[in-house]
C-alpha cells in the first residue's frame, strides 16, 4: 500500500508550469516539486519563468532586505 496517493487535487482552469518538462499543463501533472502555480491562465503559466526571475529581481534589491551586519562582530565567509 502506498504512503501517499496521488489525488486529483487540481480544478478545471488552474495552470500550472512543469520546471521539469518546460511545458504548461491544465490541473497539476506532474508532482509539486517540480512545477509552478497555480495560475489563472494559460497565458499567466506560459510566462512563469518570466514572472520568478522579475521576482527574484525585485527581491534582491528590495533595501528592505539588504544585507545587515552580523550581530556577532564577525564577518560572513563570502565578504
Amino acid at each position: 500500500m502506498a504512503l501517499f496517493k496521488r489525488t486529483g487535487s487540481g480544478k478545471p482552469g488552474e495552470w500550472y508550469y512543469c520546471v521539469k518538462h518546460g511545458k504548461v499543463e491544465e490541473g497539476p501533472e506532474c508532482p509539486a516539486k517540480n512545477r509552478l502555480g497555480p495560475y489563472a491562465t494559460q497565458a499567466e503559466a506560459a510566462r512563469a519563468i518570466e514572472t520568478v526571475h522579475k521576482r527574484n529581481e525585485a527581491w534582491d534589491n528590495d533595501p528592505r532586505w539588504g544585507d545587515a551586519p552580523r550581530r556577532d562582530g564577525g564577518q560572513d565567509e563570502d565578504a
